[in-house]
């Protein structure tokens, strides 16, 4: 029994370290970084996954002109749908610009995790008047 205790209370623990700060207020936070891609959290708290990480194309820009970059597109539809932010430092905030369907939106930015190799999380918090959507992604190229 004690065993069981000691093992349960070091996953508490691990999990506790580990976890992943899924949705801001409102909203409250996600501890299991369960929803890849690019999400938002409906009116009834539910998360919906827009793309899914398995159709996100992310490329993280270190030396563009705009100094370190993230460009995340949909796969499928790359002119349809796409992102870019400089804000890339781990608590940053910032601006972006979401492109949809012909459309151009400049959001606010909170960088929640970050990463700077292939194969690496980042997390963006988006914010607009009454909207908010999360992208977690794993960094596929590195330029």
């Amino acid at each position: 029994m004690k065993t069981i205790f000691k093992t349960f209370v070091a996953l508490i623990v691990v999990l506790t370290f580990s976890s992943c700060n899924n949705d801001d207020a409102p909203y409250a936070n996600d501890d299991t970084c369960q929803y890849q891609g690019f999400t938002f959290v409906d009116t009834t708290t539910t998360t919906q996954t827009l793309i899914p990480e398995s159709d996100l194309t992310t490329d993280f820009f270190n030396t563009s002109s705009n100094g370190p970059e993230v460009e995340i597109y949909q796969t499928s539809n790359p002119g349809g749908f796409n992102f870019t932010t400089t804000v890339v430092t781990l608590n940053g905030t910032g601006t972006g610009t979401l492109n949809l369907n012909g459309n151009t939106y400049t959001v606010n930015v909170t960088c929640q995790r970050t990463g700077n190799a292939i194969g690496q999380e980042m997390r963006f918090d988006l914010t607009a008047t009454g909207v908010e959507a999360e992208f977690c992604v794993i960094i596929d190229a590195f330029h």
